[in-house]
């Protein structure tokens, strides 16, 4: 009859085959899960590539455009290149690309000491500040006494507990 364990249940070889079975149609399942959900795209020609630099002044050029109309540039150079602690690299260029609306998306930056600024139509503009809140500011600004000590927190209290036995 074959090994019987303590209880009396044991294997046959269907029981073993039926869970194999389960076990590879469950790995089956989770690699169809596990595959990448989108169609795979061709990969996007480039039309134009240019690289110079970087050179030993620091400067450096690159610019490239694709198949699908992306732009891309950029120039950059060392300023106050020799001074010390003054010197800043200083980045400048473009991209533009359409995006999946149809826009044209095209975006012009400089990054150097004062940070990355970008400029283009697309970037959102915060809203102009309250005329209301402009005279407040300038009211504030204009008379400096009256904030003395506006702003701080009162100082916390703490009473020592008395003893107790």
């Amino acid at each position: 009859m074959g090994y019987v364990p303590i209880g009396g249940v044991g294997w046959g070889i269907g029981d073993v085959f039926i869970g194999s079975f389960a076990v590879v149609a469950m790995a089956m399942v989770a690699l169809s899960m596990a595959r990448p959900q989108q169609p795979s795209t061709s990969p996007i020609p480039i039309i134009s590539y240019e690289n110079e630099g970087v050179n030993f002044d620091g400067s450096y050029k690159w610019s490239y455009e694709t198949a699908n109309e992306i732009r891309a540039e950029e120039t950059g150079f060392v300023k106050n290149l020799g001074v010390a602690d003054q010197e800043t690299q200083v980045a400048q260029g473009s991209y533009s690309y359409t995006d999946p609306e149809g826009n044209k998306i095209a975006l012009t930056y400089i990054a150097d000491e004062n940070g990355f600024q970008p400029v283009g139509s697309h970037i959102p503009t915060p809203p102009p500040i309250p005329v209301e809140i402009l005279k407040s500011l300038e009211y504030n600004a204009a008379h400096p006494e009256e904030n003395e000590g506006a702003g701080s927190a009162p100082q916390p209290a703490y009473n020592k507990p008395g003893r107790t036995y």
